[in-house]
């Protein structure tokens, strides 16, 4: 699994999935009522449910003493991630940065890059934190 994932995981909550039961065999008619109800399905999509990123790493044991807001070791120690160069340098080329230094400057932007990719997902985050 990802570095990125595993984030993404801690902070939206991982959906286990129960495999569905085995369904009778339909008849015809069911399955062309199925086909119908499917079509429609596929025209309407569910509303995405977006996941407040700050509140639900406020909510965090820990997190009222790690500056997770603008540091990503912080971040990364608040779900439950090894902060080292090494994993901070794997997330970073996950997210497209193949030049991560472990600089200042790289994990501001590593944490930026976070940030935005949370949004992209379907996470809510405060626009300070993407600027």
């Amino acid at each position: 699994m990802s570095i990125f994932s595993k984030i993404k995981d801690a902070i939206f909550g991982k959906k286990h999935e129960e495999a569905p039961a085995p369904a009778p065999s339909p008849s015809p008619v069911d399955m062309a009522n199925e086909a119908a109800a499917a079509a429609t399905a596929a025209a309407t999509p569910a509303p995405m449910s977006e996941v407040d990123v700050e509140a639900s790493l406020d909510a965090m044991p820990g997190a009222g003493n790690l500056n997770w807001r603008t540091s990503i070791v912080d971040l990364m120690k608040l779900v439950g991630i090894d902060a080292s160069y090494d994993n901070r340098k794997e997330l970073a080329h996950e997210l497209g940065d193949a030049n991560y230094s472990g600089s200042a400057e790289d994990n501001i932007m590593l944490h930026k890059q976070v940030m935005k990719a949370l949004a992209d997902n379907g996470g809510k985050v405060p626009a300070s934190m993407l600027n």
